[in-house]
């Protein structure tokens, strides 16, 4: 909201942004637009106008710079996790930006697909010059690609220098966010704490080398892997198969397994091996078609993307679905760490925080096998640890944990039993430190830097003992105690959209003078403009619907994103009246614009009903009636802004407002505008008569627009809401 941003020396503007500032996305389905990777890649040179040619050469030039040839035709949908984020890239740097944003661009990959990601960011920067700014928890191998670091800890910046040098101040200040750094800095930290830092793993391999020279390293003090398991089998699957199509390849193929009452078990492996479809036929999601499945007791899901949980317009009130219990909900709230995201719409909270109030709710579920879907994706090393320490009171009390991971840290850390799904099925199983010894990369940095020296060594903290040193000691990171704020008192069927206001002086002052213009233009416009009176007529009258914008902007530069959500609105009423057209006056428009103009405001309801009129007269036929139509559907929008002006809309009074409106008001401009425009010398009698023979069909219109607005009036107010909300939209 305050200080600027610039971009090249100057104030950066949205056109600039969009030119030269390229960005790429966490979730990397969420950036795909297209169906072929041939046709996303050229997507946004499509979209600038750019000439066929050129297009051809920079996606040419682009797929072969990134290896993208050999599945250049592919659909999309086929592709690997590793895959879609490479082609983001692409997609991106086919812009030719001169400064390319990457937001935890490697959160859903494998080790594999991290690494490999990660230098061709590396060779993007090196070989193309483009500025690299990267945000990203996983920092073993982003660091060592970095120039710069700028450390954030609670919206503020706290350090800013080299990856060694931040890296050094943070250790000084025994920061908690120095457990998150390469596993080089962290031992050289415990140990010497000199003036060279190693910070990549093969820099960690010299100086632990030169380290030996002068100094006994022993093995012994290295914790040999220990393995103590219940005897009671909580979840066993014995030869099981599954494909998501008759005539598609088998993803699951002879899977075996048997996981015991307390266990934490960790399943890793690549991106489309089978992984999260397996939990999905764990928790019964998906059936098998052969083999056999036994669970013990309640099994709960936590799937990788947590927005599929997310129902209602806040953490509070998708929590409140779970359970009723306050103190319960207190309890939960204060082991995940969300006390200060409860008034938060769930979908605008960042991807660690939606990955902790997903977890809130599975826990509320009190579940006895606990299945989790990459659960420390986007999670800060410091709830890390709170979430381990969260895990392992769950198994304290009996529940079992299976998770699906790529964080190798985590699972040698915390797992009793690790496993490598590969091809459908289970290739090996042990304890953590047998599993990740030796390996090429599924191990940990601690492995590969010191196996040479230490084979046995698979933690950060395991270098540190056998060099003499003493590791940082292990540190509670529970919240402190959190008491939820007092229950909201919502009726069923009602959602707020703000704290009550007055409506200020000077709207009131305009909505009137509009509302006059717009009486003399029908008047001036019926006597005065001959046979094709009713265009002019309503031209002048969206002229002056618009003049409350005018006043709205006149102290502020419109935000595009205000103007974007008008003018959809608009193609709605439009789209909602053509399809309904076989209908005679049973259609959704008044309901609409009765709901933009109570969540959006008077003037923006007039607006809306105006054009909606104008627009859709090109489909069903243009004529005198227009503008006459035009005010009725605009006065809809507008009654409803002021009376129910951020006010809390109930479902019900809202639909008898909106079934009163139409008949009253839509009606009572309608039917009179009928004998105004059909007679030079209309009688009182005349109008009578136009309203009795008009009721029938108003009261077809009352009672659609009373329905449609029973059906859409809840839902279609919370995403209005939430937009206007989010974005700060000065609409009202």
């Amino acid at each position: 909201q305050d200080g600027t941003i610039l971009f090249e020396s100057a104030l950066l503007d949205a056109k600039v942004g969009a030119d030269k500032i390229g960005f790429v996305f966490q979730n990397p389905d969420h950036q795909l637009v297209t169906d072929k990777v041939w046709h996303e890649l050229a997507f946004g040179l499509e979209s600038l106008g750019c000439p066929t040619d050129e297009i051809r050469t920079r996606v040419s030039e682009m797929a072969s710079f990134f290896g993208i040839q050999n599945w250049f035709h592919e659909s999309v949908e086929h592709l690997s996790g590793g895959q879609k984020q490479l082609l983001n890239l692409a997609s991106v740097m086919v812009m030719q930006p001169d400064v390319l944003i990457l937001d935890e661009p490697t959160a859903q990959l494998d080790p594999i697909a991290a690494q490999e990601f990660l230098r061709t960011l590396e060779k993007i920067n090196r070989e193309l010059g483009t500025t690299v700014i990267l945000s990203e928890h996983r920092l073993e191998e982003a660091l060592s690609l970095s120039d710069r670091v700028l450390v954030l800890d609670e919206g503020r910046l706290i350090a800013d220098g080299t990856p060694q040098a931040v890296g050094r101040q943070l250790n000084v200040q025994n920061h908690g966010l120095f457990s998150a750094w390469p596993t080089p800095m962290r031992v050289y930290g415990a140990v010497e704490k000199g003036e060279e830092w190693p910070l990549s793993v093969r820099e960690g391999r010299q100086w632990l080398e030169h380290f030996a020279q002068t100094h006994q390293l022993d093995e012994s003090e290295i914790p040999s892997p220990t393995l103590a398991l219940s005897d009671e089998v909580v979840l066993s699957a014995k030869d099981l198969w599954f494909r998501y199509e008759k005539d598609s390849a088998d993803i699951i193929k002879g899977l075996d397994l048997s996981i015991h009452r307390g266990e934490l078990f960790a399943i890793i492996g690549g991106n489309g091996t089978g992984k999260s479809t397996a939990l999905s036929l764990f928790s019964n999601l998906l059936p098998v078609y052969r083999g056999e499945l036994k669970t013990e007791g309640k099994v709960v899901l936590m799937p990788q993307q947590p927005q599929t949980l997310f129902l209602k317009p806040t953490v509070y009130e998708d929590l409140c679905r779970l359970s009723d219990d306050t103190e319960q909900l207190s309890q939960v709230a204060k082991l995940c760490n969300i006390g200060n995201l409860l008034e938060s719409h769930p979908y605008d909270l960042s991807g660690g925080e939606q990955q902790r109030v997903a977890l809130a709710m599975v826990l509320l579920l009190s579940p006895d096998i606990l299945l989790l879907d990459e659960p420390t994706k986007g999670m800060d090393a410091s709830f890390k640890s709170t979430f381990a320490e969260l895990l392992l009171s769950l198994k304290n009390q009996g529940v079992t944990v299976v998770m699906v991971s790529h964080d190798i840290e985590f699972c040698v850390n915390y797992a009793d039993r690790c496993a490598l799904l590969f091809d459908g099925g289970i290739t090996s199983v042990d304890a953590p430190r047998t599993f990740f010894s030796g390996k090429s990369f599924y191990t940990t940095s601690a492995n590969r830097m010191a196996r040479t020296r230490l084979p046995k060594a698979v933690l950060a903290e395991d270098i540190i003992l056998a060099c003499g040193g003493t590791p940082p000691p292990e540190k509670k990171t529970m919240p402190d105690e959190f008491h939820l704020p007092p229950r909201r008192k919502r009726v069923q069927g009602t959602i707020e959209t703000g704290a009550p206001r007055k409506l200020p002086k000077r709207m009131a002052f305009t909505l009137l003078a509009i509302l006059a213009t717009v009486a003399l233009t029908l008047f001036l416009g019926t006597r005065f403009f001959g046979n094709r009176k009713y265009y002019m007529t309503s031209l002048l009258i969206l002229a002056e619907v618009l003049l409350p914008f005018l006043f709205l902007f006149e102290r502020r530069k419109p935000k595009a994103r205000e103007l974007v959500l008008i003018g959809v609105l608009c193609a709605l009423a439009v789209t909602s009246r053509a399809a309904f057209f076989m209908l005679s006056q049973f259609k959704p428009v008044a309901a609409i614009v009765i709901l933009v103009g109570v969540c959006l405001g008077a003037e923006s309801g007039f607006l809306v009903g105006a054009l909606t009129a104008f627009v859709s007269n090109f489909f069903f036929g243009q004529g005198p009636w227009t503008p006459w139509q035009m005010v009725a559907f605009g006065l809809l929008g507008l009654l409803a802004g002021l009376l129910f002006r951020n006010q809390r809309i109930d479902r019900r009074v809202l639909s008898v407002f909106g079934g009163l409106s139409t008949l009253l008001v839509y009606g009572g401009v309608m039917n009179p505008a009928s004998v105004l425009l059909s007679q030079t010398h209309p009688t009182f009698a005349m109008f009578k008569a136009a309203y009795l023979a008009g009721l029938p069909l108003d009261l077809v219109h009352a009672l659609a627009t009373t329905l449609f607005l029973w059906l859409i009036a809840i839902p279609m107010a919370e995403k209005l809401t939430r937009i206007k909300t989010k974005y700060g939209l000065a609409l009202h």
